[in-house]
């Protein structure tokens, strides 16, 4: 198998939003009551992005699903982004989904990702 950077970064993507949302649920639930956001939102956004999560694991060799999930994965981390800034938080506790929509667009946008 020919491994390259996006696969990686895919890896990287999917293990680390699975991470959160499995071992760090605690302050994934704290965040979403400071966002005031309802349970109901934080577990069909934790839904999500877990199964986005494995399709992005899943595209190293099934390179159609790469594309959407990627894109999905971005939107919730610039959805992340608004949140942080609606209500204030430091830049700090914006870093992880700023770094993570900028490898869902890398991961997006690659030209090779079909080639594999």
């Amino acid at each position: 198998m020919n491994i390259y950077i996006p696969s990686i970064l895919q890896l990287a993507v999917g293990l680390s939003v699975i991470y959160v949302w499995v071992f760090r649920y605690d302050n994934v639930v704290l965040e979403f009551k400071q966002f005031g956001l309802s349970d109901i939102t934080r577990n069909a956004v934790g839904a999500s992005k877990t199964i986005l999560s494995t399709l992005l694991i899943v595209g190293i060799w099934k390179t159609d699903l790469v594309f959407l999930s990627a894109i999905l994965m971005g939107g919730f981390m610039l959805a992340a982004q608004y949140f942080h800034f609606k209500v204030n938080n430091p830049l700090a506790k914006r870093i992880p989904s700023l770094v993570f929509l900028f490898l869902s667009a890398i991961i997006a946008l690659n030209p090779f990702q079909y080639l594999k």
